[in-house]
């Protein structure tokens, strides 16, 4: 059982008194940070504000604090130090890969993407259309918004190079069968791209156990700073073709990366890890153990909402209604806008959002208006059982 006095002690936001009284239910759109994040980004920006990696005191300590960052990141994940490399976001890092795509694949071969995804994961491969590379979609189900395995392997052949989709969508919320799905594409000889941005949140995942090629996900929705995180396995990392300055081509951390990093944000990363460690230490469990920590503790708090949704006529919740088959990101449409739902709720203490949240093409796709939008209601681990009662009240009142 999760100790969530312990864990709502290593976050800020709830010792801060402007949000006395106010529950977060937008996490999806970004979690609240932790403290050992906000420290180190605090003395980077007071001791380390130089350019890393010069013969001085101060810039050897900022370069050591990105290395370890990577290096610590990369260990949580499962993967080599310099399989892992940051950037400015999560759709920015998508679309680097897909110039690189571009430039490797010849005219008449195929991406397979879905009508699942949030854009940053679906838009940048499409735009490869433009290049005579045959775009394949994956459709889900109008009604549930599921991925079906099968599907995709009717999708593959010997031109597919690449295979694209979510870990889960942020607003469908459904987990999807990584390492199954990665088994059908490489079998088929296809290269694979997840977007893990609205499942890391709930638990850092074993990239080296899941088997994909490329894993996406946005450190400011894992209780870090605004920083996108991308893990490139070597062999596809060493395939495809420098996006940096040409001296940076052979080092793998900075091929994908044509800036120059965010040191700050970079080095105070390593904080993610520093509290998923002093979690797992309290708790008594090796690191990579707290994800099933999690995820035990918002199944328990997501089922009696999805049970109150699921039940209510004049919505339609979107998804599974099995909390242990999908993350705490709850989606509904309405018979109003979104947004005017989500402002109702903040008279009630609640924060939530009411948009189409980037997720237009599996709107369209479940027969929903993306210029209604969907209520959006996603909680993490730090959420406690009070706080999902008051907001069931609140949706009782508002909806």
């Amino acid at each position: 059982m999760l100790d969530l006095e312990f864990v709502r002690g290593q976050f800020p936001a709830f010792a801060e008194p402007s949000l006395e009284g106010w529950a977060f239910f937008e996490n999806a759109g970004g979690s609240y940070t932790c403290q050992p994040v906000i420290d180190r980004l605090t003395r980077f920006y007071h001791q380390r504000k130089v350019q890393p990696y010069a013969p001085y005191p101060a810039s050897e300590a900022g370069g050591a604090e990105m290395d370890e960052a990577r290096s610590r990141l990369a260990g949580l994940l499962g993967v080599e130090t310099d399989e892992l490399s940051f950037g400015p976001s999560t759709t920015q890092n998508t679309y680097v890969l897909a110039q690189a795509f571009r430039q490797r694949m010849m005219p008449g071969e195929a991406i397979v993407v879905t009508n699942q995804d949030h854009e940053a994961n679906s838009g940048p491969w499409r735009r490869l259309a433009d290049d005579g590379i045959e775009i394949r979609e994956w459709k889900i189900d109008p009604e549930t918004g599921h991925l079906d395995p099968a599907a995709l392997e009717k999708l593959l052949d010997e031109k597919v190079r690449l295979v694209c989709f979510p870990h889960c969508s942020n607003v469908v919320g459904e987990i999807n069968p990584v390492r199954e799905i990665t088994a059908l594409a490489h079998a088929a000889g296809a290269w694979v791209c997840v977007d893990g941005v609205s499942y890391a949140p709930h638990g850092f995942p074993d990239v080296g156990e899941l088997g994909c090629d490329i894993y996406l996900f946005s450190a400011y929705k894992t209780y870090g700073p605004h920083q996108g995180i991308m893990v490139m396995r070597r062999a596809l990392g060493e395939a495809l073709p420098n996006q940096a300055h040409f001296f940076n081509g052979d080092t793998l951390y900075k091929k994908f990366t044509p800036a120059g990093p965010d040191h700050a944000q970079v080095a105070a990363s390593a904080g993610m890890v520093d509290y998923i460690e002093a979690l797992a230490a309290h708790e008594g469990v090796a690191p990579r153990e707290v994800a099933g920590l999690m995820h035990a503790h918002e199944v328990t708090l997501m089922q009696p909402l999805l049970d109150f949704l699921g039940n209510r006529n004049s919505v339609r919740l979107l998804g599974p209604r099995d909390a242990a088959h999908r993350a705490p990101t709850v989606a509904v449409a309405l018979q109003g806008p979104a947004e005017a739902a989500a402002r109702a709720l903040a008279e009630h203490g609640i924060m939530a959002g009411g948009s189409d949240f980037y997720a237009v093409r599996p709107l369209q796709a479940m027969g929903v208006d993306p210029a209604m939008g969907v209520l959006r209601l996603s909680f993490v681990h730090y959420t406690a059982q009070h706080e999902v009662e008051k907001l069931i009240e609140a949706l009782d009142r508002v909806l």
